[in-house]
Order: C-alpha cells, then sequence, then structure tokens
C-alpha cells in the first residue's frame, strides 16, 4: 500500500509540473503585465513601465526562456513564485488565501457530503414512500437554486434577524473582524462569519451527492449479494447498511475528493458576495489584473489539490472495497 501510493505520488507530482509549466507559456501568451500601466496619469513612459517590469521577471523585453528559467530556478531552489505586476508577493497571497478557502470549502464539502449520503440512504430505502418524494422535490429545487440568489436571500433574512434580536448575531461580509482575541471570543466571530456563506454552499451543493447516492444504493439493494443477505436472516435496513451501502459509498466518495479542487477555486461568487478573499476571488483577480505569476500559482494549486483529491480517492477505494485490498 505504501510503495503503491509513493508510486502514486511521484506519478502526481511530475503531473503538476507539467501542467504548471505549460500554464506559465499559456499565461504568457494570453495575459500582458503592461495593462497595469495603461492610462496612468501623468502616462508613463516605454521606458519607466520596462524598468517597473523587468527586476519582477515580467517584462516581455526579456526573451520568453530567460522569463521561464529566471521563474522556474526561483521556485525550484528558493520557493519563490514570484510577484505581482505591482510588486506584491505570490507567496504571502496564496499562503493567506489558501487558509481563508479552506476555512470555507472544507466545512462546506464535510456538511454537504453527509447530509447528501443521508438523504439518499434515507430516500433509497423508502423508494416512492412520501419521504422519498419529498426529499426527491426539496433537492431538485434546491439544486436549480443560483449561489447567487441562495446567498443574497440568506444575506437579507440575517439582516432581518440581527434587527429582530437587536444584536449582531450573523455577519454577511468578511471572514473574520479585526480586534477579537482570546480562543472562544475567536471562535465565536468565526462562526458568526462563515455561517451564512457554508449554508449558502450547502444548499445549492448538497443535492448532487444525494441523487448519486440514491441512485447508487438502488442498484445495489436489489443485487443478488444484498438478497442473499436477506435470506439469512438480515433485515433490510441491516443489509443496505453492512453490504450495499459500503459498496455504492465508492463513487460518491471519489466524487467528492476529486470536487474538492474545483471548490478550492470555484466558490468565486458565494466569496465575493460575503466578500471572503479567498482562492476562488483571488483568481479572477489574477487574470484581471494579468498578474502571470498568480495565475500560475492559482494553477499549481489546484493541481496539487487534484493529486491529493486523486490519492485520498485510492485510500478511500482500499478502505471500502476489501477486494482492492487484496488484491
Amino acid at each position: 500500500m505504501i510503495k503503491y501510493l509513493l508510486r502514486r505520488f511521484l506519478g502526481w507530482l511530475l503531473m503538476i509540473v507539467v501542467a504548471t509549466n505549460i500554464t506559465f507559456f499559456l499565461a504568457w501568451g494570453f495575459l500582458n503585465p503592461r495593462n497595469n500601466f495603461v492610462g496612468r496619469r501623468p502616462p508613463l513612459s516605454e521606458e519607466q513601465i520596462v524598468n517597473l517590469l523587468e527586476p519582477r521577471n515580467l517584462s516581455d523585453t526579456v526573451p520568453i526562456w530567460e522569463r521561464w528559467w529566471n521563474w522556474f530556478s526561483s521556485i525550484l531552489f528558493h520557493w519563490d513564485w514570484g510577484v505581482s505586476p505591482t510588486g506584491g508577493s505570490i507567496n504571502e497571497q496564496i499562503s493567506y488565501r489558501m487558509w481563508v478557502s479552506a476555512e470555507l470549502v472544507l466545512g462546506a464539502t464535510i456538511i454537504m457530503t453527509v447530509l447528501g449520503i443521508a438523504l439518499g440512504v434515507y430516500t433509497a430505502s423508502r423508494q416512492y414512500k412520501l419521504a422519498d418524494r419529498i426529499g426527491q422535490g426539496t433537492s431538485i429545487i434546491t439544486m436549480n437554486i443560483n449561489v447567487i440568489v441562495a446567498a443574497l436571500g440568506l444575506v437579507l433574512l440575517a439582516i432581518a434577524f440581527n434587527d429582530l434580536v437587536g444584536v449582531r448575531v450573523f455577519y454577511v461580509t468578511g471572514a473574520s473582524s479585526k480586534g477579537v482575541e482570546g480562543f472562544f471570543p475567536v471562535l465565536i466571530d468565526k462562526l458568526q462569519h462563515i455561517t451564512l456563506p457554508t449554508i449558502a454552499l450547502v444548499i445549492t451543493g448538497y443535492a448532487g451527492t444525494h441523487f448519486l447516492q440514491r441512485s447508487l444504493l438502488l442498484d445495489n439493494i436489489n443485487a443478488d449479494y444484498v438478497r442473499t443477505a436477506r435470506a439469512k436472516g438480515l433485515t433490510k435496513q441491516q443489509a443496505i447498511r453492512k453490504h450495499a451501502l459500503r459498496t455504492s459509498l465508492i463513487p460518491v466518495a471519489t466524487q467528492v475528493a476529486f470536487s474538492i479542487p474545483g471548490i478550492f477555486t470555484g466558490a468565486i461568487l458565494t466569496e465575493s458576495i460575503f466578500a471572503w478573499n479567498g482562492m476562488g476571488k483571488y483568481f479572477i483577480e489574477t487574470i484581471t489584473k494579468s498578474d502571470i505569476n498568480g495565475v500560475v500559482a492559482v494553477a499549481a494549486f489546484s493541481a496539487v489539490m487534484v493529486a491529493i483529491g486523486a490519492i485520498l480517492s485510492d485510500i478511500i477505494v482500499v478502505v471500502l472495497d476489501p477486494r482492492v485490498r487484496v488484491s
């Protein structure tokens, strides 16, 4: 198992290096750092723009291969991902924003996964009954609610609730408040800020897991090995829990593991509405500002998340399916 995971790790490491280097050349083909200095008053001369960009390894007057080697060697030997066209450190931005996104994304992913699986199991074991139809109807509605609508609706409800109780229970913007100190005050402040965006992500995201888990479980409930287990004396719920559920969880767990990278950089609308300076919002900012080093760093981060998701998927499959472990 350890040797297998090590081989997988090395394979994904090579993929990350290749993908990141390709992204570097693609970014230079479509983005122009000079755009950050166009339209300034007073206007900057060509020489002034070059003098600003060249020390930051962002001047197109330098050959592309020289730019690439300066960028790659800085990462390889110093773990320095460069600076933005305006001089901001990419390392500082990524190291800050990845944890902001992690606070939001990981919690929401866990909740929506547990909720989706629980609803999938509950409705599948009660196929075509009232609970199943209500569960499916609710999930269809939430699946078709745009995250912007859900987020703005939650903001309006939170403001109305705060006004009703006369105390600010929920914060509608920002990831934290300034000047808060102490473990419990910081924890409470964090919960007040994270509740609304987490609910928005969960409401609009759990339905996919619900329908997938329900469909897979229904296929396995009617399988021969489940019928054999029931014939040996197990109740329907026991047969589902001990046999059908384990098998049906494998595709769901795999999907969730691979969805984490997309959620990290894809929660753009949620982060924008609630003013969370996470990876999704930063990704859009790097593109609009022609921040080539930032775009490449975000791409590298996404590739690392994909690799982590793939390795987690392999581990989950081995845990859930004994046949893989034996082979």
